[in-house]
């Protein structure tokens, strides 16, 4: 396993993360298989594991912390914080102050750990000023129940505005940067991954393998259950009456036969094709069995040469995402339709 220096933190990481939201309610259900796979994972050399409160709302945390009983000093630990736990109370979501400092102790509790290596902010909140994050994170990190802090998903401009917000405030700045980053998802490449390099910022990039788009599951004359945990929570990313997801089956006939001209898999070309950007740390693996580890682990020593990345930018075109959807994040003024039509204005009646 290679090792890779994480942003200018001096963590050593490796260059495959193991990504634990497929343990737990969302993917596997077994606690038993699930600590089975993570100690596979890191008896080959990974020391990275990355995970999140929403995942599964919980367990997920709870299945790494039992894991890592008697192994945590070798691991560096990930988790996140943003998305909404539980159903009822508007406040256990978001990146304010009030939240972050309360969803800690839970994620710490849950991991079964006294400190957390990288806790990021899991999305951008419009709602919340970037200087009050950091404010609560920078407490955290000199109270030693964080190490280091990132951001996941943030657009350029964002992730510039909290390196300036926390330059001038003497805060605690974003150490790394989690993006989506796959052969369908690559419009990180324009701004984003040039941006982080300039901030010194370590990449740990998310879905290498377009949430499973890339693993061959997908392809011409193929069905795919919109009733599956994924696909259900993100229909936009696999609803096949959309053009973007018909134009990634094109996409991905293409990329197989690459891969066997050069005598891979299409998860092994995919996944190489990331870890090979020398802006990018690290690239998160979502295995949900040990089949899928084993799978994934025998490609770790594939080097892509420059006439293969040749033949990719051939295919999918450097900086394009094929399936907007798949960014990860879309900002308000896009989403929201309120944040670009001015108010009706009533004429007083007579």
């Amino acid at each position: 396993m290679r090792y890779r220096t994480l942003g200018s933190t001096g963590i050593q990481v490796s260059a495959y993360c193991l990504g634990a939201m497929m343990f737990g309610q969302w993917g596997n259900p077994s606690h038993e298989d699930s600590i089975r796979i993570i100690h596979k994972a890191l008896d080959a050399g990974i020391n990275f594991v990355d995970t999140a409160d929403v995942y599964s709302q919980g367990e997920s945390e709870e299945i790494v912390g039992k894991a890592l009983k008697g192994r945590r000093d070798s691991v560096v630990l990930a988790t996140k914080v943003h998305a909404q736990m539980g159903d009822v109370d508007p406040n256990r979501q978001g990146n304010s102050r009030r939240w972050i400092v309360q969803e800690v102790e839970e994620s710490l509790r849950r991991l079964g750990t006294d400190r957390i290596d990288l806790y990021q902010i899991h999305r951008p909140d419009p709602r919340t000023d970037v200087e009050e994050t950091l404010s609560a994170l920078t407490d955290l990190v000199h109270q030693g129940k964080v190490r280091a802090i990132g951001s996941s998903t943030f657009p350029p401009e964002q992730i510039v505005e909290a390196q300036w917000v926390a330059e001038r405030r003497g805060l605690e700045r974003f150490r790394c940067e989690q993006p989506p980053y796959s052969l369908f998802a690559r419009g990180i490449e324009r701004a984003v991954l040039p941006t982080c390099e300039r901030h010194g910022m370590g990449v740990i990039a998310w879905s290498p393998l377009g949430g499973g788009w890339l693993t061959g599951r997908y392809r011409k004359g193929s069905e795919i259950d919109m009733t599956s945990a994924r696909a259900s929570r993100i229909p936009r990313r696999f609803d096949l009456n959309l053009s973007e997801n018909q134009r990634k089956l094109d996409l991905a006939e293409q990329l197989v036969a690459l891969a066997g001209e050069v005598g891979t898999s299409l998860v092994h070309l995919a996944i190489a094709f990331v870890v090979t950007h020398p802006t990018v740390t690290s690239a998160i693996l979502g295995p949900r069995t040990m089949e899928q580890l084993d799978d994934l682990l025998a490609g770790a020593d594939l080097a892509l040469s420059d006439d293969v990345l040749d033949r990719i930018d051939e295919i999918v075109p450097p900086g394009s995402t094929v399936n907007p959807a798949d960014a990860g994040w879309e900002p308000p003024a896009l989403s929201d339709p309120w944040c670009r039509r001015r108010p009706v204005q009533l004429r007083a009646a007579g």
